[in-house]
């Protein structure tokens, strides 16, 4: 979420198309445009500044998969959409509450292509709820501690983590190198490269190069290579690419540390403008999400030698009519590693959702369940099998 929030602080900053209008407390905004950091439409995520002396000193975002937003097909997800306008309402921003006054007409327009906008409404009410908790605590921590105190140690936070990713990349880079030396003794780069691919299923390759400076614990993530923006919706927004990428880093670091902006800070991302990793505005991208960022991390992951791919997808399933929409991740089998077996039936890497409990799917919506289980075999067979995957009968 951090590129949402920082698109929002450009738009309403200095020299931005909002700086007039600006920020002020009571504000809470929404947005979901892939152009302005998010993922795809249904994401939508609600960001709320936080002001102490009428200056702003933190922000706080929530965000949230909602099960409708409009578009072609129930859920939102459309599988042979072309054009974002197909994939339901894009929003770059829009002030949900303004001066501490709830738009509850503007929100009502906004989402009026929405099939279920009683359930928008309320996510985003939740969401507002959630963000309001969250300043809340962190003018708790302020009262407690004071301001200059506070943003010290979540600099820390930030600053550990950067030292963390460094010392991985450090150890993983001289690991590299020597074993380098024993295979190729006349090369005496400081740095070592990686390479490493895949391609979707229309042909489309993700291509990477990945390069390592063990001196200073740095990694240069280089996209270049990858194919053309697709006639189709497995587009994937910078934000995607970039969000696999500190997921796989953090997957790496043997430590335990909170998920922060400071884990980039060691690494640097090369995405070609009109790739499918970084397409037009208006490109459909409702795939991209769900089914690229697994392709991306596999592809990153295997760069490092970590472990096999994944199922490469999240599994996802919609279904609905004009007064209802449905949505759910099947998961599926992850990857062995050097050392272990994949974990079956799971979410893998960039899902972040649970499935809807039985009883609770067949009381809300007109489905049974006749099978969940999971495909004896499919993990393939290796010195260590991959997860076996999921059978769904609705």
């Amino acid at each position: 979420m951090s590129s949402t929030v920082r698109w929002q602080i450009q738009f309403y900053g200095p020299g931005g198309d909002g700086a007039r209008e600006g920020l002020h407390p009571g504000d809470v905004l929404v947005t979901n445009h892939p152009s302005s950091g998010g993922s795809h439409l249904p994401d939508i995520t609600v960001v709320t500044p936080v002001f102490r002396d009428d200056k702003i000193v933190f922000f706080v975002a929530s965000r949230g998969h909602h099960a409708d937003v409009g578009g072609s097909t129930p859920g939102s997800m459309p599988p042979f959409s072309k054009h974002i306008s197909e994939e339901g309402i894009a929003v770059k921003t829009f002030k949900l509450v303004n001066h501490g006054v709830y738009d509850e007409k503007g929100v009502n327009t906004l989402f009026k292509e929405s099939r279920r906008i009683e359930d928008n409404v309320s996510d985003l009410n939740a969401q507002t709820a959630a963000n309001k908790r969250g300043i809340f605590l962190i003018n708790e921590l302020i009262d407690e501690h004071g301001l200059r105190v506070v943003q010290t140690y979540m600099r820390y936070v930030q600053e550990n983590a950067e030292l963390a990713v460094r010392d991985m990349l450090r150890a993983t880079g001289k690991r590299l190198v020597e074993t380098r030396s024993l295979e190729d003794p006349e090369n005496h780069s400081p740095t070592v490269t990686l390479r490493s691919a895949d391609r979707m299923d229309d042909g489309s390759v993700v291509a990477l190069e990945l390069t390592i400076d063990p001196a200073s614990g740095t990694a240069h993530f280089d996209f270049t290579g990858t194919s053309c923006e697709v006639f189709g919706n497995w587009n994937a927004p910078t934000a995607v690419t970039s969000a696999a990428v500190i997921y796989v880093i953090r997957c790496l670091v043997n430590q335990e540390i909170p998920l922060n902006e400071g884990c980039l800070r060691p690494v640097t991302i090369t995405i070609p403008d009109g790739t499918f990793l970084s397409p037009s505005e208006n490109a459909a991208v409702v795939g991209g999400n769900v089914l690229t960022s697994q392709r991306v991390t596999d592809v990153c992951l295997y760069a490092f030698g970590a472990c096999a791919n994944a199922q490469g997808c999240m599994n996802n399933l919609t279904f609905g009519n004009d007064s209802f929409g449905y949505y759910e991740t099947i998961g599926g089998g992850a990857g062995a590693g050097p050392s272990w077996n994949g974990a079956s039936g799971t979410q893998c890497h960039m899902t972040n959702t649970r499935i809807t409990d039985p009883e609770i799917l067949e009381r809300r919506f007109p489905v049974v369940l006749r099978e969940f289980s999971t495909r004896v075999g499919s993990g393939g067979v290796g010195e260590h099998t991959g997860g076996k995957g999921v059978r769904r009968v609705l």
